[in-house]
């Protein structure tokens, strides 16, 4: 089941089209990598999900119904621009947030108090935010977002500004919340990221969406037929349906890096191997997302 539906969204500036005919489907309790360079329309997506600004045409449907003002109650939305306000203190700004996502006075000092437990906070709930580190203030914002246990979390290059010991911490903290039963959509340009959190992910680039699907379906599509092959002995006699592409040495074994010219099975190649070298590995060659992202945005497979 999808928690949200985009079908055929397209929003102008002017002369400037920043979405164009974009259709995306997120399933629910999935963590949804939204990807995509700069100026491609990522950005404009999110804030029409949040009603910040209207699609021209198109429809989002969020938990089968046409999005609705009431649908702001469902989500927790972390922007690249951090909005807190630097005077106020910490508890008092956390308390204004919760009580405009319409949790009581009550239920929201709990939720605090526990979030800032959980974050190593407490110290500063009565200290103003212009006293916070960057990395400090970064939590107060991820705990703003998820106080109210939005079903449908958007979050926005979330890892800004953190510290690799900080930024596992809220991974950790993602995993939990999509585990208890909460959506994630996830823009970034960190690729890296995207390897270890999304389920699946979709492209949009020029204001097109060209690219969706699962991580490991649409990394599989993208398969070369490469083989990374360490061994001992000469490498003679290889047929010629396999190419190899590059060679080294590396502690007393060869490595090379071998392509199936008209995707011959790993089979095949094994065999071929197995007649000319003594073999010690050999392991298929997967894209990284980092490697799709840059092949289509550079001209390659769309």
């Amino acid at each position: 089941m999808n928690i949200l539906e985009a079908s055929n969204v397209t929003k102008n500036y002017a002369a400037h089209k920043a979405l164009n005919d974009v259709s995306i489907s997120i399933p629910k309790q999935s963590i949804f990598g939204l990807l995509g360079p700069n100026g491609a329309g990522k950005t404009t997506l999110i804030r029409i999900i949040n009603q910040i600004i209207m699609a021209d045409e198109g429809d989002i449907v969020i938990n089968g119904e046409k999005l609705h003002p009431k649908h702001i109650q469902v989500i927790g939305y972390l922007p690249e621009e951090r909005g807190l306000y630097k005077k106020m203190k910490v508890g008092e700004q956390l308390m204004y947030l919760a009580q405009l996502k319409g949790l009581s006075t009550g239920e929201a000092r709990k939720r605090i108090k526990h979030w800032l437990e959980k974050l190593g906070l407490t110290d500063w709930a009565g200290k103003k935010v212009e006293d916070l580190s960057k990395g400090m203030a970064q939590k107060i914002q991820f705990i703003a977002t998820v106080l109210h246990e939005p079903e449908l979390l958007i979050l926005d290059e979330p890892f800004s500004g953190f510290d690799p010991v900080n930024a596992n911490l809220i991974k950790d903290e993602i995993f939990e919340l999509r585990e208890k039963g909460a959506t994630v959509i996830f823009s970034t340009h960190r690729m890296e990221s995207v390897e270890q959190l999304c389920d699946d992910i979709a492209l949009i680039n020029k204001s097109q969406k060209i690219l969706d699907g699962t991580k490991k379906d649409i990394k599989n599509s993208f398969k070369a037929h490469k083989y990374s092959v360490s061994y001992k002995g000469e490498l003679n006699g290889l047929s010629t349906m396999f190419n190899v592409l590059e060679s080294q040495q590396n502690d007393g074994l060869s490595e090379s890096l071998i392509q199936a010219r008209n995707g011959e099975s790993p089979n095949e190649l094994l065999k071929d191997l197995i007649q000319t070298v003594e073999v010690h590995s050999f392991v298929e060659v997967v894209p990284s997302i980092n490697d799709i992202f840059i092949e289509i945005v550079e001209g390659g497979k769309s």
